[in-house]
This record gives C-alpha cells, sequence and structure tokens, in this order.
C-alpha cells in the first residue's frame, strides 16, 4: 500500500477542478479513452467504438451455470441480516430494501474469484494499457415496484473529487444478473460525452458519503450542461440479457430511472483502475472516502 500526504496531492496537477468555483464549467478531456492496442480479448472495432461512445457490450459473459451460481449468491447476501448492519450495505430510504453491497469482492469468494477472471480483468487492463486493481466493487438491487433512481453522474467527478483519483484511466464492468429492459431502469449514457468533464459547484462536506450513497446532492451535473450534452450527443439505453455485461469509461455521463414494472433489475458492478493512476488525497474533500469506497490498496489484480 501506498502512503498518501498533502505533499503528494500538492505535486499532482489537478487537470479536472470541480467544487471550487460558484459556477458550472464544461472542459475538454486531457487524456486519452483507450490506453492500450489490440492485444487482448477486444477486438479493433470495438475497441475503436468504445474510444468513441465510451462504452461496449458484452451480449454473453457468464455462462448459464455461472449466472445461477451469481443469482443465489446474490439472494445469500441480500438476506443476510447481519450484513444489512454492516456500513458496507445501503438501503433504499422507503422500502429499506437493500440497494446495493461494496466491497462484494472482499465479502463473497464467488465474486472475488469474478474480478480475477481473464474475461473480466483482461478487457480493464487492455482498454486501460496498464495492470489494473479494484478501486470500487458492489452489487446493485433494483428491486421491482421500488427500485430507485441513479441520477445523471460523472463516476470520475466523484473518484477525483472526494478519492483522489487524478485521471480518468478507470473502466467500470456492469455484469447483468437480470434482465435489463428500457421499462425496468436500464442504464443510459450518452455517447461521447465522456470527452467533455462537467465541472460541478458546491462545497464538499465531512463525510459526505454517508448522504450521497442514498441521494447524491453535491457533485450532481447542473441541469444546462445536461442539456447541451444531450443534445449534442443524444441518450443510448442500454438493455441486454442477464448475463451479459457493459464496461464503461469512468468520465460517461450516465443515469438510470427508478424500477416500477414488476421485474427487478441487478448486476455486479466492478471498477478498474490503472496501477499508474493510484489514488493521492482528494482534490476537492477534506479526507479520503472509506476504502470500500475508494480502496487505498493498489495491488494489482492477479
Amino acid at each position: 500500500m501506498t502512503a498518501l500526504t498533502t505533499d503528494t496531492a500538492r505535486s499532482v496537477a489537478d487537470d479536472y477542478p470541480t467544487r471550487k468555483t460558484p459556477e458550472p464549467a464544461l472542459l475538454y478531456r486531457r487524456d486519452p479513452v483507450v490506453w492500450g492496442d489490440n492485444d487482448g480479448p477486444i477486438d479493433k472495432e470495438t475497441l475503436d467504438s468504445y474510444e468513441a461512445k465510451g462504452y461496449l457490450q458484452v451480449e454473453q459473459l457468464l455462462t448459464g451455470d455461472e449466472l445461477a451460481a451469481c443469482k443465489a449468491e446474490l439472494e445469500r447476501l441480500s438476506a443476510d441480516e447481519e450484513l444489512k448492519s454492516d456500513e458496507r450495505v445501503v438501503v433504499e430510504r422507503t422500502s429499506k430494501e437493500v440497494r446495493s453491497i461494496f466491497d462484494v469482492h472482499k465479502i463473497s469468494g464467488l465474486f472475488a474469484d469474478l474480478v480475477r477472471d481473464p474475461r473480466v480483468v483482461g478487457r480493464a487492463r487492455q482498454i486501460l494499457g496498464s495492470d489494473v486493481y479494484v478501486h470500487q466493487s458492489r452489487i446493485n438491487y433494483k428491486p421491482g415496484f421500488g427500485g430507485g433512481d441513479f441520477y445523471w453522474h460523472s463516476d470520475f467527478e466523484t473518484w477525483h473529487a472526494e478519492d483522489g483519483m487524478p485521471k480518468p484511466r478507470a473502466t467500470s464492468i456492469s455484469i447483468a444478473l437480470t434482465e435489463n429492459y428500457v421499462h425496468n431502469g436500464a442504464l443510459m449514457i450518452m455517447p461521447g460525452a465522456h470527452k467533455t468533464f462537467v465541472s460541478c459547484v458546491g462545497e464538499t462536506p465531512a463525510d459526505h458519503y454517508r448522504e450521497s450513497l442514498k441521494k447524491q446532492e453535491i457533485g450532481v451535473p447542473d441541469q444546462n450542461s445536461l442539456t447541451i450534452l444531450a443534445e449534442k450527443h443524444g441518450i443510448d439505453v442500454l438493455t441486454g440479457p442477464a448475463g451479459g455485461a457493459i464496461m464503461f469509461d469512468c468520465n460517461c455521463m450516465h443515469g438510470s430511472g427508478g424500477n416500477i414494472t414488476p421485474f427487478p433489475r441487478s448486476n455486479i458492478f466492478i471498477v478498474f483502475n490503472s496501477v499508474e493512476n493510484t489514488c493521492v488525497e482528494p482534490f476537492s474533500a477534506p479526507r479520503p472516502r472509506p476504502d470500500f469506497l475508494g480502496s487505498r490498496d493498489f495491488t494489482p489484480v492477479r
């Protein structure tokens, strides 16, 4: 593990200032989207599409048996009453049903194996052009008749401001454990908007994560910036079967609506960061978030 100091943070230039001025701003991305080459499981055409749109889809990543095992583990974890008192578990504000379980690759051996699977980590290494470590992992539950929405946001804005991630050299993979329909809260992405960084307003309060995990209000893009990006890039709604996956750049502008249908939507979410982009002190927060939200263990996935 790398020791962190304020001097270390000062030595890293802040190319993506946010939560520092009273007015929002749209900033050009100063770093690549794809850092690697064609040596890996992703073909050149798909890699080029990822660079342009900020995401790619894998129609079927898990086999039927693997999917069944993951679903069983999902149910086991959500039914664990003792686990619900853990800080790593977030529940819905109204129904008190489990919304997310963080650090799931440390809680579950099954999901730890999935993180190390070459079909998963191999794609991350290829995109980021280096060894990678897990910055964050979680399971997202969006139950029928009550799964809450996730408002538009860039993950990198939070990871930069509150975790100290210097550059947008991270990628996320969302593995679907249930069918993703247009109508049950499917992921929405503005394709191409990942090349613009939305600088947000509002000072980050201490322990902001406690509220933001339930509903984020600081670090949220302003409506004018969202309108500009949506009019320029449009919105893709990403549907697909259980067992499929979506990989997307950390600066993608994305969100999802609530789920008022009977059909649940659950997924495993893993964030890989380059070992050449390890976190320093936060750029716009009093102190780093807990390790289960932004890991300070930069050990490469093997």
